[in-house]
């Protein structure tokens, strides 16, 4: 039950976005499959805060939805997602652009297919290329989830997922 009080505060989260200072923020939706071969669906909103310190072709994106796994059986899983990205672009600002970020998941059960995760909080490390297609942006990402060995055992996983953004 706490599991579910936790990933309704993150749906709140993802709702504060909209609100953020920085604007509306962006759809994203990405599907892919783990490395578990397990189809992935991911739904978060991200925003891009003005950083004037940072080089024009550098940006953050701050972003928080769910993961939804399925699962073998019907024991699927989702998670809450926080992740802060850098992104460069290349040439001009809606180019093709390379993104890199670390960031947190808290995961309903603590397993995945054959994996034991060792707990429901797991590290999110992501790499993306992508680029624009159509009023939006297309991606290619891999995602690698772990709990950073603060736990035992540590059997995380991946997901490779191909995502569009849509800005709201």
């Amino acid at each position: 039950m706490k599991r579910r009080k936790n990933l309704a505060a993150g749906l709140l989260a993802c709702l504060a976005l909209i609100g953020s200072p920085a604007g509306l923020a962006d759809l994203y939706l990405d599907v892919g499959m783990t490395s578990e071969s397990a189809a992935a669906a991911r739904i978060e909103l991200d925003t891009r805060p003005e950083l004037d310190f940072l080089p024009a072709a550098l940006s953050l994106r701050l972003a928080t939805g769910l993961l939804l796994l399925q699962g073998r059986e019907g024991n699927h899983n989702a998670a809450w997602l926080a992740t802060p990205a850098l992104r460069w672009t290349f040439g001009e600002q809606r180019g093709v652009f390379v993104e890199g970020g670390i960031g947190v998941a808290l995961f309903l059960e603590s397993r995945h297919e054959s994996r034991e995760l060792g707990s429901a909080f797991q590290f999110q490390d992501r790499l993306a290329l992508g680029g624009p297609l159509g009023p939006g942006e297309v991606a290619l990402s891999l995602t690698h989830y772990s709990n950073g060995g603060i736990r035992s055992p540590n059997q995380g996983f991946e997901v490779l997922a191909l995502g569009y953004r849509l800005p709201l």
